[in-house]
């Protein structure tokens, strides 16, 4: 009884090594967190003029007492924990690209007739997982800093 043949063998490296260049190697590991610091970064630098003027800052976690509309955190204590979320975003997409490359490989060697599908699958998950958690993570505060923008301006401060 004749075995399959592919049309060419595959010389393919460790589970470990191909897991790990890809997860390195992929854009959406870095991108929720990327995104997400510079949305946050944006509205905490365009807050800073209004800080000056006495105005409050809503979000708690950027308050001294963890209270919305009260006294912002300094401009420091504010960029490290922009930069703490930064580094927490970027573990959950690690954890995510490194699950789904598990699981690609995984299925990969099950299913050797079908790894082009098996691939295209699994960066559609990727994907779609960097795509909503950078949306999710950055969209208010992208808008929070045109509306601080706008604020500044329309009050003549620069």
């Amino acid at each position: 009884m004749p075995s399959a043949a592919l049309a060419q063998d595959e010389q393919r490296s460790s589970f470990a090594a191909s897991v790990f260049k890809g997860v390195i190697l992929d854009p959406t590991t870095y991108a929720p967190a990327v995104i997400a610091y510079d949305a946050t970064m944006r509205d905490w630098n365009t807050s800073q003029p209004l800080f000056r003027y006495g105005y409050v800052e809503m979000n708690s976690r950027f308050t001294v007492s963890g209270m919305p509309r009260d006294t912002p955190l300094s401009y420091q204590d504010g960029n490290r924990k922009i930069l703490s979320d930064a580094f927490g975003n970027f573990g959950m997409s690690v954890a995510n690209n490194v699950t789904a490359r598990l699981f690609e490989r995984a299925l990969s060697d099950r299913f050797p007739n079908h790894r082009k599908l098996v691939r295209t699958l699994s960066w559609i998950e990727r994907s779609a997982f960097a795509s909503y958690w950078s949306y999710k993570l950055s969209a208010d505060h992208y808008r929070q800093a045109t509306r601080n923008q706008r604020m500044a301006a329309d009050l003549g401060i620069r």
